[in-house]
C-alpha cells in the first residue's frame, strides 16, 4: 500500500480577510503552499483543494471562485462555513408572520385612523376633551346616543336627562326661526351648536329626513325592572312588553302612545328587538326621553316574573276569541299588555306564559291593525278604565 502524501506546505491556518497575505482556501486538505502564490493555483504534493476567491497580491486583481467539489470539506478544520448574508434589498428582509406595523403620523393622517385604532387596541378611545361628538360606537345597551329631528333634539333639552355633547345644524338653517327655540335651549344647557354643510350632515345622518339637525349626547339610561313593578305611588304598575318588533318606526310609535296613555314602562328584549336609534327617537317624537325603558334577557321568563307579583299579562293576537274591550277590572290592576312582532304576532312561549289573549275587533275586511295602531288602542283601553 502507498502511504499517505504528506503536505509539503506550512500549517494550515483559518481562513482570514484578503489582503493579510494569504488567499482562503476553498478545500480543506490542499492549501496554498505559499499563501501568496496567484489564485487558482493548485496547493502543495498531493494537495486536493485549489486557492481561490482570495486577492492576487501579484497583479491585485481579484481570482474567480473554481467550482468546489463534491467531496471538498469545509475550511477552517472541520467547522461548518457561514453563509453569506444576502443583500440589505426589499426582497431579502425577512419579516415575522405576527409582525403587527403601526402607521406613522403622516400615514395615520391619510388614511384616516386614530393611533389608537392604529394600533390595534380595543374598546372606547377615552377623549378628555369638551364636547366629544363621536362618542363610542357598537356599545351594548339602549342607545339613543345619536338623536336626529327637531321635535326630538327639542325634548332631549327640555328633558334634561342626559348630557348633551354637541349639536350639529345645516349652516342653510342658522338664521331659520323655525330652530330658533331649539338654539335658545342650546345656550341655556351650554350646548355648543357647530355650523356644519348639509352634504356633510346627511353625511352622517342614519335616518331618512334628519331635519337639518343632530345632537350627540350620552346613551338612554336603561331603567331597572325592579323599579317598574312598583308602579307609582299608590296605583298598580302599568307596563308594555314588546316581542320581537324589528322595526324602528313601530318601536318609536309604540314608545309615544305609551307616553301618552301614562304607562310606567317599557319592557324590551336584549336581544332579537330594535332598541333606541335615531329613527326611533324621532318617530317616537322624544317620547323616549319620559319613557322608562328596561331590557330583559329572555322575555318568557320576565313574563313568569310579572306574574308572580300579582302583575296580569295580556297579550294582544288577532286570532284570541275574547276582545280588548272586555278586560274590565283588569285593567284597573297591575297588567301588562304584549305586543307581538309584525306579521308573526305573538311567540309559543310567550303567548303560553299569558294570562289572556285578546284581539282588537275588526269590522272591515282587512284582517289586523299595526302594532304601533293596535298599541295606541290597547294602551288608551287600559288608561280610560283608570280614569
Amino acid at each position: 500500500m502507498t502511504p499517505p502524501r504528506k503536505s509539503t506546505g506550512a500549517k494550515r491556518q483559518p481562513a482570514r480577510a484578503a489582503g493579510r497575505g494569504r488567499a482562503p482556501s476553498t478545500g480543506g486538505r490542499g492549501a496554498s503552499a505559499g499563501g501568496r502564490g496567484a489564485a487558482g493555483a493548485r496547493g502543495g504534493a498531493g494537495g486536493r483543494g485549489a486557492a481561490a476567491g482570495g486577492r492576487d497580491r501579484s497583479d491585485g486583481t481579484r481570482g474567480r471562485a473554481a467550482p468546489r467539489s463534491a467531496s471538498a470539506k469545509p475550511a477552517g478544520r472541520g467547522a461548518p462555513r457561514k453563509a453569506a448574508a444576502p443583500s440589505p434589498g426589499r426582497d431579502s428582509v425577512s419579516r415575522p408572520s405576527r409582525t403587527k406595523l403601526v402607521p406613522t403620523r403622516s400615514a395615520q393622517s391619510r388614511i384616516g385612523v386614530t393611533r389608537s385604532q392604529a394600533a390595534g387596541r380595543t374598546g372606547a378611545i377615552r377623549r378628555d376633551g369638551p364636547g366629544d361628538p363621536h362618542p363610542a360606537r357598537g356599545a351594548k345597551g339602549l342607545g339613543g346616543d345619536q338623536i336626529e329631528g327637531r321635535q326630538a333634539i327639542r325634548e332631549l333639552l327640555i328633558a334634561g336627562r342626559r348630557k348633551v355633547h354637541e349639536i350639529w345644524l345645516s349652516s342653510e338653517l342658522f338664521d331659520d326661526d323655525a330652530v330658533s327655540d331649539i338654539l335658545q335651549l342650546a345656550k341655556a344647557n351650554r350646548v355648543a351648536v357647530a355650523s356644519v354643510a348639509r352634504t356633510k350632515l346627511e353625511a352622517r345622518a342614519k335616518s331618512e329626513a334628519p331635519q337639518g339637525i343632530i345632537a350627540f349626547a350620552l346613551p338612554l339610561p336603561e331603567a331597572e325592572y325592579e323599579e317598574l313593578i312598583k308602579g307609582r305611588g299608590s296605583r298598580k304598575p302599568f307596563l308594555v312588553a314588546i316581542d320581537g318588533v324589528t322595526d324602528p318606526g313601530n318601536l318609536g310609535a309604540i314608545i309615544r302612545n305609551c307616553e301618552g296613555a301614562g304607562v310606567d314602562g317599557v319592557l324590551l328584549p336584549r336581544h332579537r328587538a330594535v332598541h333606541v336609534t335615531p329613527t326611533v327617537a324621532k318617530s317616537s317624537a322624544g317620547a323616549v326621553e319620559y319613557v322608562p325603558i328596561a331590557l330583559v334577557g329572555g322575555l318568557p321568563g320576565t313574563l313568569k316574573l310579572l306574574k308572580e307579583a300579582g302583575i296580569w299579562v295580556v297579550g294582544l293576537d288577532d286570532a284570541a276569541d275574547r276582545s280588548l274591550f272586555e278586560i274590565g277590572d283588569l285593567a284597573v290592576d297591575g297588567i301588562c299588555l304584549v305586543l307581538g312582532a309584525e306579521g308573526a304576532g305573538l311567540s309559543r312561549l310567550v303567548r303560553e306564559r299569558c294570562d289572556v289573549i285578546v284581539s282588537i275587533p275588526m269590522l272591515g275586511r282587512i284582517s289586523s291593525l299595526n302594532v304601533s295602531a293596535a298599541a295606541a288602542l290597547a294602551t288608551y283601553e287600559v288608561a280610560r278604565h283608570r280614569t
